[in-house]
């Protein structure tokens, strides 16, 4: 169930949007009409998301968004407004809104950005449990399974960093659970309740990357027709995931390699040098050393990103594990389902042993990623 508290003296037409997007009893939207008692309902109940206006009647949105992050910086929110001045804007995103939305709203945009935030939101709120074995009870939030000795190893690498702000890397195959064990290091960490931030290299095209991390000002390409905050900005206090940082292109990596060694950069065709005080934690399943020594990828920041790095074994190299595994995906599949199986027949067991299929990555040709569902289905019938 998600939660939304919507801050609004004229809040009607957009409560009516939202509830219609986001509609009961799955999930709830509260409406407060001035920020003081939207504040007020703040420290009664956490919401996931908060929908702000920028004009409220008794003080700017502006100051209500200081005065949330003083109570929970993780809420995400979000600015919905018909103020369109790129100052109001542009201050909202330094002082670390999630997005600034103008009305009237368009209603796939706003269900996006939402979804969005909801995500954000569940990733710093839930936490990554790390279990030998699967807990006797389902826990909010997802867990590490493994009680082998190279998981063992990652779980103490994980308290060894977890108090420190230098910059971690994570490798291992797709799949292993690179975002869960950066997850982890968070929520045990000093920045717990500061922002925590995820972007997917590989998923956001090499022209646009630059800008998503660092901003841009208005005018610095075509369609830049005002100035962008970026995530090294926008989340300065928190804590920032990199994942597949191996696909970074050439001029991103200069610049991230000045971000990691003085915490300061300039926007994308701006002269204004911007101080920010970010926690980097980085992904990949590339082998960056080899990519530096190939020239792939700039050696100075793999040196950086690498002065401490948490491997994750592949499941093909968890044998012990895997009856753990299918032990969790059985009971889980089992409550989705409706069924009540209680173990596996040894064959099934030898079989998913047994089994394994080309991995879609070409670093790693063969890669121990079964279907459970697939099996389950089996298992089921």
């Amino acid at each position: 169930m998600a939660s939304l508290l919507l801050i609004d003296d004229d809040p009607d037409l957009l409560a009516e949007r939202v509830t219609h997007l986001f509609p009961a009893p799955a999930h709830i939207v509260e409406i407060a009409r001035t920020a003081a008692e939207g504040l007020e309902q703040v420290t009664v109940e956490f919401p996931d998301v908060i929908l702000l206006d920028l004009r409220l009647p008794d003080q700017s949105g502006l100051e209500a968004l200081r005065k949330l992050r003083q109570i929970d910086a993780r809420i995400p929110v979000i600015f919905v407004t018909v103020v369109r001045s790129a100052d109001s804007a542009i201050e909202a995103m330094r002082h670390g809104a999630y997005d600034y939305l103008l009305k009237p709203i368009d209603l796939q945009k706003l269900d996006r950005v939402i979804n969005e935030a909801l995500k954000v939101s569940r990733l710093m709120r839930e936490p990554a449990v790390v279990a030998e074995t699967p807990p006797d009870e389902e826990l909010p939030g997802e867990v590490i399974i493994g009680s082998c000795p190279r998981m063992q190893e990652a779980y103490k690498a994980i308290g060894r960093v977890a108090d420190h702000s230098f910059p971690v890397l994570i490798t291992g195959e797709s799949g292993t659970g690179k975002e869960l064990v950066a997850r982890a290091i968070y929520q045990h960490g000093p920045r717990a309740k500061a922002p925590f931030l995820a972007l997917n290299c590989a998923a956001i095209p090499e022209n646009l990357l630059e800008s998503e991390l660092f901003g841009h000002e208005k005018g610095a390409f075509t369609g830049a027709d005002r100035r962008r905050i970026g995530k090294f900005e926008q989340c300065s206090g928190g804590t920032l995931f990199l994942d597949e940082i191996g696909d970074m292109p050439p001029a991103t990596q200069a610049k991230m390699l000045r971000v990691l060694q003085e915490q300061t950069f300039e926007r994308v065709g701006g002269n204004e040098t911007i101080s920010t005080d970010v926690r980097l934690i980085a992904a990949t399943h590339r082998d960056l050393k080899a990519w530096s020594e190939e020239g792939k990828f700039r050696p100075d920041l793999y040196y950086r990103l690498s002065d401490f790095t948490i491997h994750l074994p592949p499941l093909r190299e968890r044998s012990d594990d895997q009856p753990l595994l299918v032990r969790h995906y059985v009971r889980r599949f089992s409550r989705e389902l409706g069924r009540d199986v209680r173990q596996v027949a040894p064959e099934a067991m030898t079989r998913l042993r047994d089994y394994s299929r080309p991995c879609s990555k070409p670093t790693a040709p063969y890669c121990f990623r079964p279907s459970y569902r697939n099996i389950w289905g089996e298992l089921a019938s």
